[in-house]
């Protein structure tokens, strides 16, 4: 090794060992300034500014350190806990998450939220038979299944369809999300107060959905002309995300296998244009003869 190489080789050493040297000092020196306000601690920050009433995701925060004399009563130090929560009050980029901002998905947060972009929430009701002996719960998807009339007049039948498959449930009742705890309720009396679980909650009379405007539209339509009785909901393994192709209408001839009269009258024939008959030929009369004159 020659003398330019090994004095490359010091000067690289010197340089690390200078920079380990004041890498040390800053250490000691921030330890030294941060020591009046105690050790270091992880706090949840916003990320970015979130609105009022806006749903948690993890895009929106991050995990900073900060003085134990810094940290604010409430902060939270756990990211699952704010990520899907709702913001009661708006949060400046920067600013630590506190749990008195935040408010669990419930009925006083609504689900407007928990909508997708270009979808719409729609309720229909439900009865034991209707709804799966309201066993249906938010987070499950469902078939819906519908009894419409087709036709006219004697030739007039039901049919039965599947028009909607594997839609999201937003709701049952006001039971927006599976954790909510109790609702408390007066009893008539106004003397004490009863505690309502949600989580198992089989009263409720409605079921929110989330579909396009187009379906949402079609659902009114069978609620305004054939009634809510006869809507009713398939619940699915929530693993079953495959699709399957449309089924079939179910008619009377195809369930019991017979052939289903047709009642409507043979059409009758066009009326036929009366005859009229031709004129006879008019009959020349005779010419007179020559030098003949009549009397």
């Amino acid at each position: 090794m020659n003398n330019e190489t090994r004095t490359l080789w010091i000067s690289v050493a010197a340089g690390l060992f200078a920079m380990f040297l004041v890498y040390s000092f800053l250490q000691e020196q921030k330890a030294e300034i941060i020591k009046p306000y105690g050790g270091l601690m992880n706090v949840v920050v916003a990320a970015k500014d979130i609105r009022e009433m806006e749903t948690i995701d993890d895009s929106m925060i991050e995990t900073k350190e900060k003085p134990q004399s810094f940290v604010e009563p409430g902060a939270i130090r756990n990211p699952d806990e704010v990520v899907g929560q709702v913001s009661v009050a708006a949060v400046k980029k920067g600013e630590q998450i506190l749990q008195t901002k935040l408010l669990q998905p419930g009925p006083q947060t609504g689900i407007s939220m928990q909508v997708q972009p270009t979808k719409r929430a729609i309720t229909l009701p439900v009865n034991e038979y209707s709804g799966v002996a309201r066993l249906i719960r938010p987070g499950d998807r469902v078939d819906i299944i519908a009894a419409v009339d087709v036709g006219k007049g004697p030739n007039q039948k039901r049919e039965v369809s599947t028009i909607l498959m594997d839609v999201p449930v937003l709701a049952t009742g006001v039971n927006v999300v599976n954790n909510i705890p109790r609702v408390f309720e007066v009893d008539d009396s106004a003397k004490s107060v009863n505690q309502i679980t949600l989580t198992g909650d089989s009263k409720y009379a409605s079921v929110t959905i989330e579909v396009s405007p187009k379906e949402a539209q079609d659902l009114v339509y069978l609620m305004a002309t054939g009634g809510a009785n006869n809507i009713y909901f398939t619940l699915k393994n929530p693993n079953d995300r495959t699709g399957q192709p449309r089924l079939p209408s179910s008619t009377a001839e195809g369930v019991t296998g017979r052939p289903v009269m047709d009642l409507t009258p043979a059409p009758l024939p066009p009326p036929s244009a009366p005859t009229v008959a031709a004129p006879a030929p008019l009959k020349a009369s005779p010419r007179p003869r020559k030098g003949y004159r009549p009397l």
